[in-house]
Parts: C-alpha cells; structure tokens; sequence
C-alpha cells in the first residue's frame, strides 16, 4: 500500500469513525480490491484496540466495502465480473429514474448550489488533489439527486454508490477518467439549466460506465481468457 500519513485517532473514537477513515483509504485507492485488512496494522494505523478494530471491519462489512473469509480474515471488497453488472445495472436504473423525477426549472438557489460543488470538483481535478476530487464528486452528485426530493431513492442512490467505492478506485488517479467526469458534470449542469431531461439522463448513465469497464477489464485479465472447449 502506498505510504500515507499515520491517522490521529484514539480508542475512544467510535468504530463508525474508524470506519469512515478506513472507507477514505479504500475511496483514494490506497487499499485495493482483494487486499488483507491485518487487525494489528489497523491498530498501529488507528491508535486503536483491538475490539475497536473488529467493530470497524464489521461496520465496513455492513457497507458493502469489505468481506470477511473464514479462517482468512478480512479483506476489501473483490467482485466478480456478474457481480459489478449487476450492481451497475441497478445504479443506472435508480440514477437514471432520479435524474428523470427532478422537476424542470431548478430553483435558481439550488443550481447556485450545485454549481459551487462543481467549482470545487474541478479545482481539485486542476489540482490533481485526488482526495479533494473524490469528495467533492460524491458531494456534487449528493447535490445532484437530492434535486428529486425524494429521500428514500437518495439513501438507495447512496448505498449502492458506497457500495462501488472500491470498483471507482481503479479509475479515481486517471487524469484521462478525472477529467472525463468533469466534463460530464458541466453537460449535467447544462442540461439542467435548458431543462434537458433526456440530457441529463443520458448523461448521468454515460457517467457510470468509465469505472465499470475498467475494473471489468481487469477483472477479465485476472481471469483469464475462456476456455476453448478443447482438452
């Protein structure tokens, strides 16, 4: 794993906190799909009892980022390749539905707001500041869906996009993929003000496909070629 700073944390912090700056690591690519989550490395990281450490990985199980193999331990989420199609198959049908439920105009506060989120995407990108750009991505499609103002399909928008966190991370330090998705945020961000829906749902699928067909090809490199049929 690439070398990062030592975080300040306490046995006193909750697991969920724990979980959060362990779920950073995974977000920025500096844990990778298949890798060894070793309770003893995380409480020298953390600054955290064991106990601590365990309710943490049990937290980011719950998330969806990390699986647990019997007599193994724990590791960061892998997928199969059925397993990212199918999970991209359900983010395109609960994005692209919200992105057709936003009412047409926007509130001209609410694009301001989506807007400034966008600003600060593209000076981290400019920046090449990948933790910046990881964030104020998730903060700008937060932003993005709660246009629908509909809770229940943000939260499933949310879970599902947390869930992916480890599949992004092949794409999140490709300048080519970074400014990909700036430019897709700006054409979302036109569509809106022209009152484009059908824009706007195209390109909120579009959006999706970058870091599904990379991690797709590598897991297609892992694999293998198929087999022939022949001996």
């Amino acid at each position: 794993m690439p070398e990062t700073a030592k975080a300040s944390a306490t046995p006193r912090r909750s697991a969920a906190t724990l979980a959060d700056l362990l779920e950073e690591e995974i977000v920025i690519g500096a844990r990778f799909p298949r890798e060894r989550l070793v309770e003893d490395e995380l409480m020298a990281r953390f600054d955290a009892k064991r106990h601590a450490v365990r309710q943490t990985l049990q937290v980011l199980e719950a998330r969806g980022l990390v699986e647990r193999r019997r007599n193994a331990g724990a590791f960061v989420r892998s997928f199969s390749a059925k397993e990212v199609t199918d999970l991209y198959v359900l983010r395109e049908v609960l994005e692209v539905s919200c992105a057709r439920l936003i009412a047409l105009p926007v509130p001209a506060e609410r694009l301001e707001r989506l807007a400034a989120v966008q600003a600060r995407h593209e000076e981290a990108v400019e920046a090449g500041d990948v933790r910046a750009v990881v964030f104020s991505n998730a903060a700008f499609h937060r932003e993005l869906f709660a246009l629908a103002d509909n809770e229940v399909l943000l939260e499933a928008i949310n879970k599902h996009a947390r869930m992916a966190h480890a599949i992004r991370s092949v794409t999140v330090t490709s300048p080519e993929s970074l400014r990909r998705s700036r430019n897709e945020h700006r054409l979302m961000l036109d569509a809106l003000r022209d009152q484009d829906t059908e824009l706007l749902a195209a390109t909120c699928r579009d959006h999706l496909l970058p870091s599904r067909d990379a991690y797709l090809r590598r897991v297609t490199l892992a694999e293998g070629p198929p087999p022939t049929g022949r001996e």
